[in-house]
């Protein structure tokens, strides 16, 4: 991992000139970047947090690092500036700092992205950020946060090729260099180039076998090709390299309890679930450990597993979310918290307040991806816990194909997959049950190798179908 923190020279012979005479606030400027790219904790500077405290004490005027620590809270997408009164005014603190110091057009770029992602306008952020990668295809930050908007929005290809294009630029004596092959690996796995990303995983493990991300990738590698077993046993040899990332180590039991689920090993998957991911979640109570949590347990339900009183700790997690609405992605899964717990008030607050969210958007024209997909995804979802699973499928069969516009990665979005077909499956409409059949030939050509989908079509077949 990286930790030879650079100073004003070093990031000047670097190519990335930092506007500040800090010393100290350039090296903890380097050691932000080095833990948010790491998905780590580092210690000797006392974390995320204290490096990022350190490095405004430094130099209070620093408007790169403002702009570094604006964008850190609130990519955990929990929160933006439309939603909390304290962020808007961190960001129209940043834009001040900006226009009363004389900063690079590069880092005016990154305030100026700062603040369209801050405001939910992932789009031009990105656009930003790859302006910049134009002129300075070694500014990781850039890189990563500009993949970061491509993952939350759902856009593979711009993921793939963002890393594709600044790669030349890179060898594997720069800092972040296996970083970099982790987050390209994972680009090339959403767009199912599986063999190319296997081959860029392994290359960032090699250059740096603590990168959680080339681990990452490789876990989507291993699971969209049903190599579960190999999965397993790869995510348990290399444990004492990811689970160091502890940011990100979360996320990577899940892919290891997702494994054994597709294997019917449901023991050892609670057994990873209530010693790692639920734990972790109820410390770190981040929005992807709840992902985790949720969408874990409700698979499990879909597989007929009873979870017990799990969703009564994860609801407690859910509950100050429900009226974010910051992405959608987020939405549902907490709408899953809402549901497994049976938690009635709260799945009505969700969906009132997500209605009245989604006709405020309406009237300024910027519905999109809430109602257009979130909607009546979440919408099947209570239909489906109702008991109506014909209205679940009628309602979430035709926007299947705009899912991917919620965000995430597809091994993420599965778990609507699963839900169509269980819904169909369950529902008493014929033409559903056909539809169910339908769906599992699909993905039988899309995962040969996977015991689950097996398992589904076995459950299909033993319907009568007229």
């Amino acid at each position: 991992m990286h930790s030879q923190w650079r100073d004003c020279q070093a990031w000047s012979n670097f190519g990335l000139p930092l506007s500040t005479t800090s010393n100290e606030a350039a090296k903890m400027y380097d050691a932000v970047v080095a833990q948010y790219v790491g998905v780590y904790s580092d210690k000797s500077v006392g974390g995320i947090r204290k490096a990022l405290g350190t490095m405004t004490e430094a130099d209070p005027n620093f408007v790169l690092g403002s702009a570094l620590a604006n964008i850190l809270s609130v990519c955990g997408t929990s929160q933006n500036a439309n939603t909390n009164d304290d962020i808007r005014k961190s960001i129209d603190k940043m834009m001040m700092m900006m226009n009363n110091n004389n900063i690079t057009a590069r880092e005016r770029l990154h305030v100026e992205a700062v603040k369209c992602f801050a405001e939910g306008d992932m789009e031009t952020a990105c656009s930003k950020w790859e302006t910049i990668l134009v002129d300075h295809p070694t500014d990781i930050v850039a890189i990563k946060l500009a993949h970061d908007g491509y993952f939350f929005t759902g856009r593979s290809e711009q993921m793939r090729d963002s890393t594709a294009r600044v790669l030349p630029h890179w060898n594997k004596h720069m800092p972040f260099y296996g970083n970099l092959l982790g987050n390209h690996a994972f680009g090339l796995v959403e767009t199912n180039l599986f063999k190319e990303a296997e081959d860029a995983a392994r290359e960032g493990l090699d250059v740096n076998p603590y990168d959680a991300w080339s681990t990452h990738s490789l876990n989507h590698v291993m699971e969209y090709t049903g190599r579960h077993k190999e999965g397993i046993q790869f995510l348990n040899s290399t444990l004492g390299t990811w689970d160091k990332c502890d940011i990100f180590a979360s996320h990577n039991y899940w892919h290891w309890a997702v494994f054994h689920i597709d294997r019917g090993e449901y023991e050892e998957a609670l057994g990873i679930y209530d010693q790692d991911i639920a734990p972790r979640a109820l410390k770190i109570k981040g929005m992807l450990e709840i992902l985790d949590a949720t969408s874990f347990l409700y698979r499990l339900e879909l597989e007929g597993q009873n979870v017990g009183d799990r969703w009564q700790d994860i609801i407690e997690l859910c509950r100050p979310h429900v009226e974010d609405h910051v992405i959608m992605l987020n939405d549902i899964h907490v709408l899953m918290g809402c549901l497994g717990a049976r938690h009635t008030d709260l799945t009505k607050k969700l969906m009132h307040t997500l209605r009245d969210y989604v006709s405020q958007l309406s009237k300024q024209h910027k519905s999109g991806v809430f109602q257009d997909v979130g909607l009546p995804l979440c919408e099947a979802f209570v239909a489906a816990d109702d008991g109506d699973y014909a209205k679940a499928v009628d309602l979430l069969h035709p926007v299947r194909y705009k899912v991917v516009n919620i965000g995430g990665s597809h091994a993420q979005r599965d778990v609507f997959n699963l839900f169509l077909i269980d819904a169909a499956l369950k529902s008493s409409e014929n033409r559903h049950r056909k539809l169910a059949r339908c769906l599992l030939t699909e993905r039988k050509a899309m995962k040969k190798n996977s015991p689950l989908t097996d398992r589904l079509i076995a459950r299909s077949l033993a319907l009568h179908v007229d």
